[in-house]
């Protein structure tokens, strides 16, 4: 069910991140309310984003003989700036990579996506550091309403995801609206993750469920889960 009345502590989150389209539509749309995604700010923010997502995901250093790998991680990594919200020291995703605003995903430091993320991001998405994603995972913080009518409106909500620092999603998981998954945890491939997954699990399956435990290792300080 979409929220009431706007979220002060997921507006006080976005104002901390860069590329953000402010309006009044889009502080509802991350709060949870019901949303009208097309007006003019939120539309020329996604314009700007898919604009983006063509370049990252065609940009290659051709015309540069002393280009090697090295250079094109670097040359991404800064690329990542242009578009999400924050991103940490040497984070990297391959290309394809698909995303709706970018400015609501905050990744922490050595973040690494493999070939077609995508991240549906109209509700704010925060991936902890050393977190690794598999090919083909999709992280969706966008919903709908189950009765028909407030889609005939064309509105919709959204609800956050995060995902704590030290976790490996296997290759073609689903990460759905509103899941907190903890840290050190590992979500098994193609699973569908529709609940929140506590610290050091390994869960797997469609709904993901934890079958087993792992060894607590000792935090690193670093961006902390938000």
């Amino acid at each position: 069910m979409a929220a009431s009345e706007k979220n002060a502590a997921e507006i006080q989150k976005a104002k901390q991140l860069a590329h953000v389209p402010w309006c009044d539509e889009y502080e509802k749309m991350i709060s949870g309310m019901l949303y009208d995604s097309f007006v003019p700010k939120l539309e020329a923010s996604r314009f700007k984003a898919r604009a983006w997502c063509h370049k990252y995901n065609n940009w290659f250093p051709h015309d540069d003989p002393k280009a090697d790998f090295q250079h094109l991680i670097q040359a991404r990594s800064e690329m990542l700036k242009d578009i999400l919200g924050s991103v940490g020291a040497e984070s990297f995703i391959e290309p394809p990579f698909t995303v709706d605003y970018g400015c609501n995903i905050k990744v922490g430091e050595r973040f690494y996506a493999n070939f077609n993320c995508c991240i549906l991001d109209c509700g704010l998405v925060v991936i902890g550091d050393r977190t690794m994603l598999g090919p083909g995972v999709g992280i969706y913080a966008a919903t709908h309403e189950v009765e028909v009518q407030s889609r005939r409106d064309n509105v919709e909500y959204t609800r956050p995801v995060r995902i704590g620092a030290d976790c490996w999603i296997g290759a073609n998981a689903v990460i759905l609206p509103g899941v907190t998954i903890g840290k050190g945890c590992t979500i098994g491939a193609s699973s569908v993750v529709t609940r929140d997954i506590p610290d050091w699990s390994v869960a797997m399956g469609s709904p993901a469920k934890v079958v087993k435990k792992v060894t607590p290792v000792e935090d690193i300080p670093a961006q902390a889960l938000s």
